[in-house]
């Protein structure tokens, strides 16, 4: 059977109060205990003597036995003289945070330029037999599209517009 030295919670809502108790690892953390060994009480100043009480004896006897203590308790442990307990050390804890980076947004913005894009290409629907010839070569008309933004009230933007609607269909 494994035990633990470790803390069990008792006392009121945001009023805690722990009981040091030696238990099976199996057992649930306010649950069936072996023996209680000591108690810690959080709420009360660090330099009063009823913070921290401890069974020297039994816990040295439990210590021997094989019981393990957690990592709480070793410190109070540690305190007392009892157990000697190794400091970790976590180089990561000190490291700075890196600062979020901000997204552009320009995102936003073509999505404003396409959308009044289709509106004119609906208004040219006869042209729409221009726009096999102008489908022979679709990359130069959306750079032509991207490049002059003041440029879709010509009527050589709206064609390419028209193949637009055309893309998104074969998507």
């Amino acid at each position: 059977m494994s035990v633990k030295i470790r803390l069990a919670r008792g006392g009121a809502k945001k009023r805690p109060y722990y009981r040091i108790v030696v238990a099976d690892i199996r057992s649930p953390r306010d649950g069936r205990y072996i023996e209680r060994v000591g108690s810690y009480n959080p709420l009360v100043p660090k330099d009063h003597d009823d913070r921290i009480t401890l069974d020297n004896d039994r816990i040295i006897h439990w210590l021997s036995q094989g019981a393990k203590p957690t990592d709480r308790v070793a410190r109070f442990l540690d305190e007392a003289g009892i157990l000697k307990r190794e400091p970790r050390n976590n180089p990561q804890k000190a490291k700075p945070k890196k600062e979020p980076v901000e997204k552009p947004e320009v995102a936003p913005a073509p999505a404003a330029e396409v959308a009044p894009a289709p509106a004119p290409a609906a208004e040219v629907a006869p042209a729409a037999e221009v726009a096999p010839a102008a489908e022979v070569a679709p990359a130069p008309a959306p750079e032509a599209e991207v490049a002059p933004a003041p440029a879709p009230e010509a009527e050589v933007a709206p064609a390419p517009a028209a193949e637009t609607p055309s893309d998104t269909e074969d998507k």
